[in-house]
């Protein structure tokens, strides 16, 4: 059996599915709101790559090395794709990544729910000892948000990947360990759940 399973997740504000190329048209509509693939560090796919993109998945998850999902939106409207990636079964370790959602659902619960939801699979399920996240030294957003999670940088790889246009990427690195996997929990529980409106 593949590790991990493909499996749906669920909350109050988002719900993953195990990728499939019937959520084509889904996605292919969600990835226009807000362009994010005109960003130049990002590897987000333009609505008419999406086919490709959906093949590129499921062939990784076929290999063992990743397990990609469908985000839903609380209205059960898909808003774009997550994964678990870099699967490192004998090391029980994962990345959460390549990660994309729709203009609309961003600055929402949906992303600390995809997260909330992704972590605990990994760490109570699937027994990881650590999860990582990783993003371009200039995706200043995605950075906050991860450190917002309650990850610790662990480093940058240095001219890590080269770009689709070109230049070289220095990765960031976080992760959020065993032993801290209750603590971050509380931490997303509240923000979801308990956190007073503004």
């Amino acid at each position: 059996m593949p590790w991990p399973e493909p499996v749906t997740l669920s909350g109050d504000h988002a719900r993953l599915e195990p990728l499939s190329h019937d959520h084509h048209a889904g996605l292919a509509e969600a990835v226009k709101d807000g362009e994010l693939y005109k960003l130049w560090y990002t590897f987000v796919p333009k609505p008419e790559d999406m086919t490709k993109e959906i093949d590129r998945r499921l062939g990784l998850q076929k290999s063992g090395s990743m397990t990609p999902f469908t985000v839903f939106d609380a209205d059960g409207k898909i808003a774009g794709m997550t994964t678990y990636m870099n699967v490192d079964a004998a090391n029980r370790r994962v990345e959460i990544g390549s990660t994309w959602y729709a203009r609309r659902v961003q600055r929402t619960p949906l992303n600390t729910q995809c997260k909330l939801l992704l972590l605990t699979h990994a760490f109570e399920a699937l027994n990881c000892i650590a999860v990582e996240f990783r993003t371009h030294f200039f995706n200043q957003q995605s950075r906050r948000a991860i450190e917002r999670l309650g990850a610790k940088q662990d480093g940058i790889l240095r001219s890590h990947q080269v770009a689709p246009n070109g230049t070289l990427r220095d990765t960031v690195v976080f992760s959020i360990i065993a032993a801290e996997w209750p603590t971050v929990k509380t931490h997303l529980t509240y923000q979801l759940n308990d956190k007073p409106r503004e």
